[in-house]
């Protein structure tokens, strides 16, 4: 009896422990979409997130301008590149990456906006714990907030305001923790051969192509 008494006071002490900043599991893959303020872009892609190795893989396909694209891009920040795959014709094009790799992550100097339940607390397994955080981008790029599962930060969803876009949204959902194939985050053979262009990429040019 000393014990369940012991336990749901320790349990008790978790439960009303604020929320603090937190990072999402390493190995991660699932989908998200991304829409613009500006009505400018919308797209969805599926996912691959290796924090170790510093690799992201983006399989989309979407609009920007009232124009259709599909793309796949593998982007390799240790190696500063990122790699258009087009299996089609099994051809690539190098493009430098100059951005560092942002993990998937509350930033400790995020503020807490709030915590609430997605869905119902009615009753097991309707709803579902969420925080949400806000604070400046690096480099006073402008503000964000995002929400995470107060359990595993999963990502839910994040906010960034850009000049060019606004604010820009991303939704994710079907996440796993982990990675299937991760032979997925290496450039395929025939990209060892790949053109190579001069002008590095961006964040939101990763979801829509150049004219």
């Amino acid at each position: 009896m000393r014990c369940l008494a012991g336990l749901l006071f320790l349990l008790s002490g978790c439960l009303a422990s604020k929320p603090q900043p937190c990072s999402s599991p390493p190995l991660m893959s699932g989908a998200f979409t991304v829409t613009t303020q500006n009505e400018k872009l919308l797209t969805t892609a599926q996912y691959l997130y290796d924090a170790l190795g510093e690799r992201i893989r983006i399989f989309e396909q979407g609009t920007y301008e009232n124009k259709t694209f599909i793309r796949d891009v593998l982007l390799l920040y240790r190696e500063g590149a990122m790699y258009d795959i087009f299996d089609n014709n099994r051809t690539c094009k190098k493009t430098p990456l100059k951005a560092a790799f942002q993990p998937l992550e509350v930033p400790k100097t995020a503020s807490l906006l709030g915590q609430v339940i997605l869905g119902s607390s009615s009753k097991p397994g309707g709803g579902l714990l969420v925080n949400s955080w806000w604070g400046e981008l690096s480099e006073k790029a402008g503000k964000f907030l995002t929400t995470v599962t107060e359990f595993g930060c999963i990502p839910i969803n994040s906010l960034y305001q850009t000049e060019d876009f606004g604010w820009t949204v991303i939704n994710f959902f079907d996440n796993i923790i982990g990675i299937s194939d991760p032979n997925l985050l290496n450039p395929p053979d025939f990209c060892s051969n790949a053109d190579t262009e001069k002008e590095p990429v961006d964040f939101l040019s990763l979801f829509h192509k150049k004219n």
